[in-house]
């Protein structure tokens, strides 16, 4: 039976730029070791966070091929590939390059809004399509649809390599409907930072994080002490981080991150259009936040 690797902390790789553009390879490669060095657990790359719909094929597999060759098996690496064309995902796993990778993670399919049977099929035949790990993407505030805790839990019981769900529903009682009813070869993952303190005491199994770019060490340590049942030590850092989490996010994902990663001297604050830098209002107070916490 196929099971569930990807545990702990999860970082949603950024992908850095140059001023002209171009993908800052170099600082890729930096972050990589420093959050390997930092209790990185997983990577997850060329997903939202990473900004994929606005890299070209070539830079995908070079990203792709030095994380691979960066990592070198010392973590397990989730690599995204979803869509809204049940085929051309298909077509995709059949045919794609998928060495050094230990598992997909896809998204539900956004802007043409199916029905839940029609999520249940979509998934259904991206299973069929691939030996490797799936780990499904619920994250209905960018794709426009809710995948229910019913659809997730009968796809987990009905095809074998389905093995994880990255939930941001926002919504508790789905999330813990999903843990009550689940096999236990299935799993669930934060794609929540803000909610993955009161995910794990429910029964979640990590996160992949955003923050986690910048924080590896602080998350990791909240993480490790729930997963030792020390709950208050942990809530005490994921307090801590509140103000941080809201700042992340005011001005989408990955602006707030990447600003926070540029504050810290690793990478540029450079994002590809449509996406643009965080407010100048954002980043004072992220700065002010941060050196409030000494971090």
């Amino acid at each position: 039976m196929v099971r569930n690797i990807f545990k702990g902390l999860g970082i949603a790789l950024v992908t850095p730029f140059n001023e002209d553009g171009s993908v800052d390879y170099d600082s890729l490669k930096r972050l990589v070791e420093y959050q390997l060095s930092n209790g990185a657990d997983f990577f997850c790359i060329l997903a939202t966070t990473g900004e994929t719909p606005c890299l070209t094929a070539d830079e995908k597999e070079k990203i792709k091929t030095l994380v691979v060759e960066l990592v070198n098996g010392r973590v397990p690496i989730l690599m995204g590939c979803g869509g809204y064309n049940t085929a051309a995902v298909v077509e995709e796993l059949k045919t794609g390059n998928f060495k050094g990778i230990d598992g997909i993670l896809s998204i539900c399919p956004y802007y043409n809004k199916p029905s839940q049977e029609g999520l249940y099929q979509h998934f259904k035949a991206i299973s069929a399509a691939t030996e490797l790990p799936i780990v499904l993407y619920n994250v209905p505030g960018r794709t426009g649809i809710n995948m229910t805790a019913a659809t997730t839990v009968r796809l987990a019981k009905d095809c074998k390599n389905i093995v994880a769900i990255k939930e941001a529903c926002g919504s508790l009682e789905q999330i813990d409907e999903i843990i009550k009813n689940k096999p236990a070869s299935f799993d669930v993952i934060s794609g929540d930072d803000a909610l993955t303190f009161p995910m794990i005491s429910c029964g979640a199994v990590g996160v992949i994080s955003v923050i986690g770019n910048a924080l590896p060490k602080e998350f990791s340590k909240m993480i490790r002490l729930e997963f030792r049942g020390e709950y208050e030590a942990a809530r005490k850092i994921h307090h801590r981080f509140t103000d941080l989490f809201s700042l992340l996010f005011v001005d989408g994902n990955p602006a707030g991150v990447k600003a926070m990663l540029h504050e810290m001297g690793m990478i540029k604050n450079i994002l590809r259009l449509p996406l643009v830098p965080t407010r100048i209002s954002t980043l004072q107070r992220m700065s002010e936040l941060m050196k409030e916490l000494k971090l």
